[in-house]
């Protein structure tokens, strides 16, 4: 039976993973901070560029509020590093090969289970995942919804 979907009330599941510039990056060292986590299928396709360019768009106003973005996906380094170049995305990208973090934090398959999902996890300060959203086709909306609750919590 697979794990329960992550919830908002859930504490989010802590991990380790090197982003697409080597450096570590553990979940729990950024306690006392919003993180955004976000899932996207795959590197330089139109919904994940929409996606990711989305969020670098948002950058800004997540930095102001003190939020960490990540984006993972099941591409290599190599391809992250390709990927975060020709889009000037200015927050690190992990390498999920093994499809072990998305399984970490219950990422449903999509397209009858053909695709890995798209789906962005909002962490508070305490790591308690406080919104999940999952949509394969409203790519852009991920970054939008992630600032509105980061936002709305922070007044």
């Amino acid at each position: 039976m697979p794990p329960h979907p992550l919830s908002p009330g859930d504490p989010a599941p802590d991990f380790t993973r090197n982003t697409h510039a080597g450096d570590p990056f553990t979940l729990s060292a950024h306690r006392g901070r919003w993180v955004v986590l976000f899932f996207y299928p795959r590197d330089f396709t139109p919904g994940c560029t929409a996606q990711s360019c989305a969020f670098r768009d948002g950058f800004a106003e997540l930095s102001r509020l003190h939020a960490v973005i990540l984006g993972v996906s099941g591409d290599s380094d190599d391809s992250h590093r390709a990927f975060a170049t020709k889009h000037a995305l200015p927050y690190p990208l992990i390498s999920d090969a093994d499809g072990s973090l998305r399984k970490l934090f219950t990422v449903p398959r999509s397209l009858l289970g053909l695709l890995p999902g798209r789906a962005t996890y909002v962490i508070d300060p305490a790591g308690v995942v406080r919104m999940v959203f999952i949509s394969q086709l409203r790519a852009r909306e991920h970054a939008s919804r992630a600032v509105h609750v980061i936002q709305q919590a922070s007044v």
